[in-house]
């Protein structure tokens, strides 16, 4: 798994780290990676003007991983990484056999109506969603919402009192994450 962290975040971040070290214990060899945005600088946040590069950063990881493995491989990202993650597979369909979405940016926080989904119809990836409700970069019932737009299979995992950093990963991700993910 290639594994990518939040516009505000590196790889390092508590919850990378966390869901890493659960899916790693579970057999899975998993890569945090630093978007090339974040790889250029260690703080601030990623430019419009520079996604395309992030995503092909992602491809790069994904292509090295699967040489490296020589098995299924899966993308995952927390926010700004998983949308990426998400825009990559609607581009290059079967690029990866899954998807692992922590914390998707729905849409910007008190702007419901700016959603980010305009790729949703193209992604033919199966997908995790893992969203806190009380997320502010949308609710439990907008996710479900959105996810109608996605023609693949997709699973939607609440964490209960979470908001968009899902606690920095302090809920079981062995039990909410793991055995929902299709490895």
């Amino acid at each position: 798994m290639v594994l990518t962290h939040g516009a505000g975040g590196n790889c390092r971040a508590p919850l990378l780290v966390a869901v890493a070290e659960a899916f790693s214990a579970a057999g899975v060899y998993v890569l945090r990676y630093d978007l090339p945005f974040r790889q250029r600088r260690p703080f601030g946040p990623p430019s419009p003007a520079t996604a395309a590069a992030d995503r092909e950063g992602l491809r790069e990881a994904v292509h090295s991983m699967r040489a490296r493995v020589g098995a299924p491989v899966y993308l995952g990202g927390h926010s700004y990484g998983g949308r990426q993650a998400t825009m990559l597979a609607a581009e290059n369909p079967g690029l990866v056999e899954g998807l692992l979405l922590l914390s998707y940016p729905l849409h910007p926080p008190k702007r419901a109506a700016q959603l980010r989904t305009a790729h949703f119809p193209d992604l033919r990836t199966p997908a995790l969603f893992v969203h806190g409700t009380r997320d502010d970069f949308g609710s439990i019932d907008e996710m479900r919402a959105a996810l109608q737009l996605i023609p693949a299979h997709t699973t939607l995992v609440p964490i209960e009192g979470a908001g968009h950093d899902l606690n920095r990963g302090k809920f079981d991700v062995e039990q909410l994450v793991v055995r929902q993910f299709p490895t």
